[in-house]
């Protein structure tokens, strides 16, 4: 099955098509400031994708949040698409922007099956230990005020690839994967299942993130909205816009905060400072939520591509067993994967090219043979990497 994915953002849109052997054969970045792309680019460019395909027999969206109710890919109807609209309150930065370009897709291409695949449903194996928040009933049986998870594709995607690349049955495992870019998130899987993971309600918690706070003491939005008289919408914008690197160092890119922090910047300094003590503290409980770690797996923009910060996240982490070769450290960077570990570590770190066009295109798959299946047919496995 050709595939092509979509993976709408809140400031760009990628495509790709993927053939049935996950070759990626053609590709598309657009630029979508504030998740929009020009008027009919994002039609144009897919049509223009799927005819030097040769055609594609379904398009693969990428969506951040399935709520409580889209728990794993979904053919895309009139209905399904209503609800995922609905969903946008929960995740106004990213849902959008899906949700305009499942509606683009299907007027561009009408006769193509469009499956929506969603980040959060990677995370419905949490146990209740991990998915309740301390609230009051009320808040969790009406308002769905819940540990949610986000990056599940990247997170699945990892998890295995990891597997794969150590040669060992991911059952078998007991994985932390350490997704860092200018949005982050750690995740334990164990069993193949995600059983923790840092961002909860919403993509703002957990890690810092390039203009994201990560965890914030709930009683500071309190305080800041009710003694300080913050506008609630300014405390709102500017937990996701404007803190995380960009508040410390006063910019939101790792590469130049890096820079700056070497060339003997106090700010940025600090920045790298507060990032590696988060980093460290997180995938520390994660290995606890896992009952031990067997594999550390990076993946992200930064994971893949800045070795001093995997060195110095590891550094922090050697009580688990974990500590990297120097050599094979450096390596790994521009979409280099493998095992990076010091021959002495009793617990292997990886780093990992995170695909999740892969992951979405099997995905996407999995959906319509299950559409197409006999009544009560079920579809089982996983994605072979």
């Amino acid at each position: 099955m050709r595939v092509l994915v979509l993976n709408a953002g809140s400031s760009s849109v990628k495509l790709r098509v993927v053939e049935p052997d996950d070759a990626v054969v053609h590709r598309a970045d657009l630029e979508a400031p504030h998740g929009r792309t020009a008027p009919g680019e994002l039609a144009d460019a897919a049509l223009r994708l799927a005819g030097d395909a040769g055609g594609v027999d379904a398009v693969g969206h990428r969506v951040v949040h399935g709520g409580a109710e889209f728990t794993a890919p979904t053919v895309v109807d009139p209905d399904v698409l209503a609800r995922i609209d609905r969903l946008g309150v929960l995740a106004p930065l990213h849902q959008p922007p899906a949700v305009a370009g499942i509606r683009a897709m299907t007027e561009a291409l009408p006769e193509v099956p469009s499956v929506a695949c969603f980040d959060t449903a990677f995370h419905t194996t949490l146990p209740d230990a991990a998915r309740v928040y301390a609230v009051p009933q009320r808040w969790r049986s009406e308002l769905g005020v819940r540990r949610y998870g986000f990056h599940g594709l990247a997170h699945d995607w990892a998890s295995a690839r990891a597997a794969a690349l150590l040669g060992r049955p991911l059952a078998e495992l007991r994985v932390v994967v350490a997704h860092l870019g200018s949005g982050a998130s750690a995740c334990a899987v164990r069993e193949g299942r995600s059983v923790d993971t840092t961002m909860g309600f919403t993509p703002t918690a957990g890690l810092v993130m390039a203009t994201r706070s990560g965890d914030l003491d709930p009683s500071a939005v309190a305080w800041l909205t009710l003694r300080a008289g913050v506008p609630t919408a300014e405390v709102d914008h500017a937990l996701d816009h404007a803190s995380g690197l960009l508040a410390l160092a006063g910019n939101a890119d790792m590469r130049h905060v890096l820079a700056a922090a070497e060339a003997g910047d106090g700010p940025a300094e600090l920045a790298i400072e507060v990032w590696l003590h988060r980093a460290r503290g997180q995938l520390a409980a994660m290995a606890a939520a896992a009952g031990g770690i067997d594999v550390l797996a990076f993946s992200g923009g930064i994971g893949e591509n800045a070795p001093i910060l995997r060195r110095r996240v590891v550094e922090g982490l050697g009580f688990l067993g974990l500590a990297v070769d120097p050599e094979a450290n450096e390596r790994a960077v521009g979409g280099a994967e493998g095992d990076v570990s010091a021959a002495v570590a009793a617990a292997r770190t990886v780093v990992v090219h995170a695909r999740e066009d892969l992951v979405i295109a099997h995905q996407v798959g999995q959906a319509l043979a299950h559409r197409a299946a006999p009544t009560g047919e079920r579809i089982r496995g996983r994605s072979v990497l």
